[in-house]
């Protein structure tokens, strides 16, 4: 292809999947984009991968395909390969180091796992009829694009144990369905799978109005995700951050039941990444029912007794100015110095800064908006889930046992 400029022309500026076609119409190539016209004309620049230089210079056009999302090019980046096997593809990466979707058949709660290329070849994964998805490109995108879906379809994975009668990490944290202590039905859990076999096999909008008639609530969560997806989920706020400012940021939250079953969640984000096996939940013990201020100090005061965890660059309480000046006035006593912003839901998620902070650091911390207020969702979220399934009688020395746990 000596002429690209013409193709280049028309191809938008969204997300999508795109097609190096040769010969007899033959796929060459399959690659997916944020930015299709960005990312097809770097194809055309100079000094670039002598292989790439070969397979554009035999290919006569370039398709494209527009989807909403990063999250559905990937899913059809996926399964146009597996339909295609083109040529560049498999010698761009050996095709036994792509890795798969594997949902196996013939059990009661199915697991989805990840497998490589060369692991379907041998051993349990073998010719066995199981559910096979990919090739995805590495281990680390296909473990995100679970993580985003298992927030709409919880699913039993890793450690879960079926009807163990003990909560796995991933029910505390909303991502199982409870499969571990029986909170779910056989049937029920298969339509979950259900549900994910037709995400995965590029079948959104059937499983959109599938969720519409059985659970209208996934529905309208199934399509807000499809609209944030992988660059504003995880990966817009490790873009929003841009430079590191803080090492180890920590977000309280205060949640309850009409005063009753209090707790405090504690998310944390360490060098721009959600680290989960961090999180911690305290069950509130001496403060008033309602008062989340009294709650909010017994929680601070009881996590920094804990010398062994790593101490935060930054704190961000769940409130305005009255959680802020009362924290402050707390970390004041207690002779420890810690850069202190609140986010108030009342004033439109505002940042109140706590005295003592300067204005290049204000402006750090406003820089990393987008990232503050999804950690400060990820508590709000983990305090909520975790009371409503199951905490009300583990001490809080299982409480902090539990969520030591890594994913």
């Amino acid at each position: 292809m000596r002429k690209p400029f013409g193709i280049l022309k028309k191809i938008p500026e969204s997300s999508g999947v795109y097609r190096f076609i040769g010969k007899n119409n033959k796929v060459l190539y399959v690659g997916r984009a944020i930015n299709l016209k960005r990312r097809v004309s770097q194809y055309f620049q100079k000094n670039i991968d002598p292989r790439i230089v070969e397979m554009v210079l035999l290919a006569r056009d370039v398709k494209i395909t527009k989807t909403n999302t990063l999250f559905e090019a990937i899913i059809l980046e996926a399964n146009l390969i597996k339909k295609y096997l083109p040529k560049y593809n498999v010698r761009e990466k050996d095709n036994k180091s792509f890795v798969h979707l594997v949902i196996p058949r013939r059990v009661m709660y199915p697991q989805p796992f990840i497998v490589r290329g060369r692991e379907l070849e041998i051993g349990k994964w073998r010719n066995n009829g199981n559910y096979v998805f990919g090739p995805f490109q590495g281990i680390r995108e296909l473990q995100e694009l679970l993580k985003i879906i298992r927030r709409v379809i919880p699913l039993s994975m890793g450690r879960c144990v079926p009807n163990s009668g003990k909560p796995c990490f991933d029910y505390q944290i909303g991502l199982c369905p409870g499969v571990c202590i029986g909170e779910i039905t056989r049937q029920e859990y298969q339509k979950s799978i259900h549900n994910l076999i037709l995400l995965f096999s590029g079948k959104k909008q059937a499983l959109i109005k599938r969720l519409q008639k059985d659970n209208p609530g996934q529905a309208v969560a199934l399509k807000h995700i499809q609209d944030v997806t992988l660059i504003s989920g995880m990966e817009k706020w490790k873009v929003s951050i841009g430079k590191q400012f803080f090492g180890r940021i920590e977000v309280y939250d205060i949640s309850h039941f009409g005063g009753k079953d209090t707790y405090g969640a504690m998310s944390v984000m360490e060098n721009n990444r959600i680290t989960k096996d961090q999180y911690r939940l305290f069950k509130i013990q001496s403060a008033p029912g309602n008062d989340d201020i009294r709650a909010l100090e017994e929680m601070i005061k009881r996590r920094l007794r804990h010398r062994e965890w790593r101490y935060p660059d930054l704190m961000v309480v769940d409130g305005g100015i009255p959680q802020v000046r009362h924290i402050y006035g707390v970390l004041k006593l207690l002779k420890t110095k810690f850069p202190l912003v609140g986010i108030s839901k009342l004033q439109g998620d505002r940042f109140v800064f706590a005295p003592g902070i300067d204005l290049s650091v204000r402006k750090n911390i406003q820089a990393m908006r987008t990232a503050l207020l999804g950690l400060r969702d990820e508590a709000h979220r983990f305090g909520n889930r975790a009371r409503k399934r199951g905490t009300k009688n583990i001490s809080e020395h299982r409480l902090v046992k539990q969520f030591c746990y890594t994913e």
